[in-house]
């Protein structure tokens, strides 16, 4: 109720309670103090007693009760009285209320029951009223439609009435008319003005019935007048053949229909129209009647020529129903199994809503040029014959044979329970495929490519719209999850694990009709290293580009989260308030190359004229080449015509220049929809990849020093921070050979902070070492004793997307080795050789040794074991840091720095510690490589820690047993590495070999 109703009703409720207060009480004066008293009182009743509202089934039990008690009275007037006018209550509007039978008129009724006094002992008499009469519309209909309008009556002298417009209305009121479609508009208006002028008022509804249309759905329809002509009555010649021919022939019952009704029936079929004579609905599909006929076809002929339209019928059908579903305007239910679209609470699949949009605007224009149809067979200013309409429609009903077969291989042949993610790519693959199949026909098929180019077109804009906002917002928007790429929500964007675990790549096979997805791991990838299956499912237009799609939304989304100034800059207000959509990009490319190639052109029948000639003069000329080899085919010589046509050179290799080849008539979309995608699309792809990807790669290098925490990495893990390192490991090695444990987390710690704090202040806090447990059977070896020493360096997100946790894994296993080594090569030189130390290590040296060999003989050979083993260790480590660290960093440095996206430089990176893990010798494969290497170490350790105890430990059996301990694992290590370097299977292992070779020939 509105405010001003409110208050009016207001007014009137204070007005009729201070009426009830002077009637009950007697006091007439307002402003007397019990007046008052009892206006409140009321009052208060009114606004804050809770009465109860009236119950309908307990009023209208009491109203059926008194009626009986009526009839069982015997008073029949009274009871008729009663339960008309309280039915007439119950149904009559009352003011301030909607509807009827409302608790308002059961209250009102319930109030009546308990004011009535025994309403069966009283006399009644029902009062009789008068209704209001309703007014007669007096409105000159006829001179409102004549407005305007000079000269428009054939008969001036008939007379025009109301009654007989009216007549008209209250026919098309009544009548069955669901088989007849009036063109709205001035025609139809002076259609009807010109059939109700031309009539007398009398006979106005029976000239109508006569006139408007014969009722032809309807049976036993009355014979239509049509001429004798022998062309007029061939079905009645060839029923009269058949029952003189055939003695079995029973003639049946026909539905006798005129050619234009025929053609009418065929374009409200073609034009969606579900309800006909002609033509019916069964089990969804459209078939044709077998009683219709027309007086001057066969029966078969006619038939075959409306089977032929039913089936484009159908089609019309299929498409228009899936358009409803899509839209949500089908009223009827969907039978099981059908495609239907998902309704209700999920959200719209957009990519089948710009198809049925794409599909919607074909029909709007399909249907106009039915309606253009339609007047001309109104207007019967020319004869308009079925064949005549069915050749003009042709070209129309040949596109909807490529629509009908799309929509059946990309829509109907999904099964229901599909993912979107399928259903999007499967249309998208199958629009892709059709326009690439009907390109390949030529010139036959150019309207339906063009067709299926704007098809498509449409259909991928929501794909194109869900690309640019990830590629330009970070966001990707996909609520229906229809695109190939979905976003795992489990990992938020400052995770570690976000670059490699949060989309998911699809791909859907459509030859072994399952699912599989592709995550997209660390190389963002594309599916470039998947099988063939794979790729042969891919959204076929986004291949090319797949990779840089998904490294352009990373990198945005990073950005976003990186709050960085390049992302500000980039993607402000005001400069994405005046940036053009993806799509909007693709479709001007497309545009300015349309134009670009109708540049040329002046006069296009000219030019198309010109083009036939030549490729007249070349079919001739190919025709004569042809028959040279005896080979007689017009078709191959029209063929290879059209094919050298694109040739420039064609003149000169076969006519010798007097060929002239015109091609600016070839249509863009023919033969080039992959060059379109590729000069049009990809272009703007690349360029947003490039401007996110750079914009990413140096935020990380400048505000978060990515390539100095690279550096760091270098620096500690692969000890190129030479005297920081040194300190470090040198005070363990000194407590091993002093024999002091070292194996604590304190000590440990302790001397590594001291050793970088030095010289890196801000690094000392991001590093730290662990002891992790061994197998001690490992420990039995010395050169194992320093297994389990791990180095830890805490890298801030978003650096440890670059250096995971895995990165550091390989670092510390090269860093493993590298102490190792420099723990053998520390040994070596720090031994003692002078004379004093040599007399000194003499001393307590049992007789039989000296018996066995002189001593200075013994020394001798182990100053030349010394040496052996020093060039060995020293041939190891010079290679392992000259050759692989170095040279493999200076060449990883430079990668770095020329990487264009994040997803590049962890491949890159990954690369690099690959490559120092496999030449380190650290890979399986070459195991016993190591192991032998290992060994030779080990022969170091227990000679240096030997020479440190003195002569006196050693026995000749143990010198012997070193040397050729030694001798073996040196001969094995320069054979292997000889044969590797040979086959060329390990070329960086060349240097290493010469060396060890060196040696060798030495021993």
């Amino acid at each position: 109720m509105s405010q001003a109703h409110w208050t009016k009703f207001e007014k009137e409720t204070e007005e009729e309670v201070k009426n009830l207060v002077k009637h009950i009480s007697g006091i007439q004066d307002e402003e007397e103090q019990n007046f008052q008293l009892a206006l409140k009182f009321t009052w208060s009743n009114f606004r804050f007693h809770r009465f109860l509202d009236a119950n309908s089934h307990k009023v209208q039990r009491s109203v059926n009760g008194i009626y009986e008690k009526l009839m069982v009275h015997s008073d029949l007037s009274k009871a008729e009285s009663w339960v008309r006018l309280t039915e007439e209550f119950l149904n009559s509007p009352l003011p301030n209320t909607d509807g009827t039978k409302t608790d308002v008129h059961h209250s009102l009724l319930d109030l009546l029951l308990h004011l009535s006094d025994s309403p069966l002992n009283s006399n009644y008499s029902e009062t009789p009223r008068l209704k209001e009469t309703e007014k007669e519309d007096d409105f000159d209909w006829c001179g409102y439609l004549q407005e305007g309008e000079l000269d428009t009556d054939p008969y001036p002298d008939t007379p025009v009435s109301k009654t007989c417009f009216n007549s008209f209305f209250c026919l098309f009121s009544i009548s069955n008319i669901g088989f007849i479609v009036i063109t709205v508009g001035l025609l139809w208006l002076q259609w009807v003005y010109c059939l109700v002028i031309t009539v007398g008022e009398p006979d106005a509804r029976s000239w109508l019935e006569q006139h408007v249309v014969t009722p032809y759905w309807q049976g036993h329809t009355p014979r239509f007048p049509h001429s004798l002509h022998l062309h007029s009555n061939l079905l009645n010649v060839w029923d009269q053949h058949v029952y003189n021919t055939d003695p079995l022939y029973l003639p049946e019952e026909k539905a006798f229909v005129t050619e234009t009704q025929v053609i009418r029936e065929t374009l409200w079929l073609l034009s969606g129209v579900k309800k006909h004579f002609i033509f019916q609905h069964q089990d969804g599909k459209v078939v044709v009647r077998n009683d219709v006929v027309v007086t001057h076809l066969t029966n078969n002929c006619l038939r075959s020529v409306l089977e032929h339209i039913a089936v484009y019928g159908q089609a019309v059908f299929r498409l228009q129903r899936f358009i409803d579903e899509v839209t949500g305007y089908d009223t009827e239910p969907c039978p099981p199994g059908s495609y239907s679209s998902k309704q209700g609470t999920e959200p719209p699949f957009r990519t089948y809503q710009a198809f049925v949009w794409a599909l919607y605007k074909y029909f709007t224009s399909f249907k106009q040029e039915l309606t253009t149809i339609e007047r001309d067979l109104i207007g019967k200013d020319e004869t308009v014959t079925l064949a005549g309409v069915l050749d003009r429609l042709t070209p129309h009903l040949a596109q909807i044979k490529v629509l009908h077969k799309v929509f059946c291989t990309g829509v109907a042949e999904v099964p229901p329970e599909t993912p979107n993610v399928v259903r999007a790519s499967h249309l998208l693959n199958t629009l892709y495929k059709a326009i690439i199949e009907y390109d390949s026909v030529g010139e036959a098929s150019q309207q339906a490519v063009a067709l299926l180019f704007s098809l498509w077109t449409e259909t991928v804009r929501p794909y194109l719209e869900i690309v640019d906002e990830w590629i330009v917002h970070g966001h990707l928007f996909d609520p229906a999850k229809e695109f190939i790429i979905q976003r795992n929500k489990d990992v938020p964007v400052n995770h570690r694990d976000f670059w490699y675990a949060t989309y998911t790549l699809y791909s859907i096979s459509e030859t072994v009709e399952s699912e599989d997805k592709l995550s997209d791991a660390a190389s963002g990838s594309s599916t470039g290293e998947q099988g063939s299956k794979s790729q042969l499912t891919m959204v076929s237009f986004l291949k090319p580009v797949l990779k840089q799609i998904i490294m352009a939304g990373k990198s945005m989304q990073l950005l976003k989260n990186l709050d960085c100034k390049e992302a500000e800059q980039t993607d402000g207000c005001t400069r994405d308030a005046e940036r053009k959509s993806l799509y909007t990009l693709f479709l001007e490319s497309v545009q300015s190359r349309l134009r670009c190639r109708d540049d040329s052109p002046v006069d296009t029948v000219t030019e198309q004229q010109a083009t036939k000639q030549s490729l007249i003069k070349m079919q001739s000329i190919v025709a004569q080449h042809l028959q040279m080899d005896d080979i007689h085919d017009p078709l191959l010589a029209i063929n290879f015509a059209r094919l050298y046509l694109e040739q420039s050179d064609f003149h000169e290799r076969f006519s010798g220049g007097d060929v002239i080849v015109d091609r600016s008539s070839e249509s863009v979309t023919c033969q080039t929809f992959e060059l379109t995608l590729r000069s049009c699309l990809y272009p703007h792809i690349q360029k947003r990849y490039i401007e996110c990807c750079g914009n990413l790669m140096t935020t990380l290098k400048k505000d978060y020093r990515l390539l100095e925490y690279l550096q760091a990495m270098r620096n500690y893990f692969l000890l190129e921070a030479g005297d920081t390192m040194y300190d470090f490991y040198t005070a363990i090695f000194d407590k091993v050979l002093e024999k002091e444990s070292w194996q604590q987390l304190a000590f440990l710690n302790v001397q590594l902070q001291e050793a970088v704090g030095q010289r890196c202040p801000e690094d000392s806090s991001r590093l730290s070492i662990f002891l992790e447990t061994i197998d001690p059977v490992r420990k039995k070896q010395p050169i194992n004793n320093l297994d389990g020493l791990t180095l830890s360096y805490k890298v801030p997100w978003p650096v440890d997307i670059v250096v995971s946790s895995e990165c550091q894994r390989i670092y510390n296993q090269v860093f493993l080795l590298l102490l190792q080594i420099k723990w053998a090569k520390y040994s070596l030189d720090t031994l003692a050789f002078s004379g004093r130390s040599t007399a000194k290590r003499l001393e307590g040296t049992p007789e039989e040794v000296k018996a066995k060999e002189p001593i200075n003989q013994q020394i001798h050979r182990m100053f030349l074991l010394r040496v052996k083993l020093m060039h060995f260790v020293n041939s190891l480590h010079n290679y392992i840091v000259t050759r692989i660290l170095h040279s493999t960093g200076l060449e990883f440095q430079h990668q770095v720095q020329e990487a264009k996206d994040l997803d590049q430089l962890i491949k890159i990176h990954y690369r690099y510690l690959s490559t120092i893990h496999d030449r380190c010798l650290l890979r399986e494969k070459v195991s016993f490589v190591k192991e032998a290497i290992m060994k030779v170490l080990n022969l170091v350790l227990i000679f240096s820690d030997r020479w440190q105890v003195g002569f006196g430990a050693w026995k000749i059996e143990s010198i012997d047993k070193m040397e050729s301990d030694f001798k073996n694992c040196h001969m094995f290590l320069v054979t292997i590495l000889n044969k590797a370097v040979c086959r060329g299977s390990f070329p960086h292992l060349e240097s290493l070999a010469l060396s060890l070779m060196a040696g060798f020939e030495q021993c």
